[in-house]
């Protein structure tokens, strides 16, 4: 089921915690978020992969995946959710020359949030005041945790893997999620919480404490797709 037609994710209190040892493949699935078994690379096995794995397979066969607890998930991302995530990397590459100087990558763009923890989301800023000597990491997924997230949803993200994922970014200390829901032409905004500000393709997007200074109008957004 796809999350773009869900309600807003207000909390994250139903995703349990990973267990060391899954029983079975169906709970190790359960766990991830009942991502579908076509995103779940076979091997390295489920639960032995590592952010080596994630380095290779990235150089070798232009695949992107992420890391959650030793699996490799194949990141999910079409040309329609491909197109809107540029638009927030061109708005984030013009704060960066305008504002405060920081990084900007795409989903390409691997991160490492902790340990053994890969996400790619599909675009994001970090300040270069929070980036070790303020310059790019030289490693292929950096342990690198960014400011400011965006993910927009794919027909192939579920519900449970949004949520743990909203999770994780809050745990290791993102401040700003943005999830952008294409079809229903809204934003949810997540700022140091799991509760939403749910947007319109009316309102404008800021960057409020995070990114001051920031805006997006939606409308200009959401019209990438008409």
């Amino acid at each position: 089921m796809s999350i773009a037609n869900l309600p807003p994710l207000d909390f994250a209190t139903d995703i349990p915690p990973p267990s060391s040892v899954s029983e079975t493949l169906a709970d190790l699935l359960h766990e991830l978020g009942d991502v579908p078994l076509s995103r779940i690379r076979r091997y390295p096995y489920p639960g032995t992969a590592t952010v080596q794995d994630v380095e290779r397979i990235q150089a070798e066969e232009k695949r992107f995946f992420e890391l959650v607890d030793g699996v490799l998930v194949e990141k999910a991302m079409g040309c329609r959710e491909s197109i809107l995530a540029t638009v927030f990397i061109w708005h984030f590459q013009n704060y960066s020359r305008s504002h405060s100087r920081g990084l900007v990558a795409g989903a390409d763009g691997l991160l490492e949030l902790i340990p053994k923890l890969v996400r790619g989301p599909d675009a994001a800023f970090t300040f270069r005041a929070n980036v070790e000597g303020g310059k790019v990491p030289s490693a292929a997924v950096p342990l690198l945790v960014p400011d400011v997230v965006v993910e927009v949803m794919s027909p192939s993200n579920t519900r449970r893997e949004m949520e743990r994922k909203l999770d994780e970014y809050l745990t290791a200390g993102v401040r700003l999620i943005w999830y952008v829901y294409p079809e229903e032409h809204v934003v949810y905004v997540y700022a140091g919480s799991t509760t939403a500000h749910r947007l319109t393709a009316t309102d404008t997007l800021d960057g409020g404490d995070v990114l001051p200074g920031f805006t997006l109008r939606l409308a200009e957004l959401f019209a990438e797709l008409d």
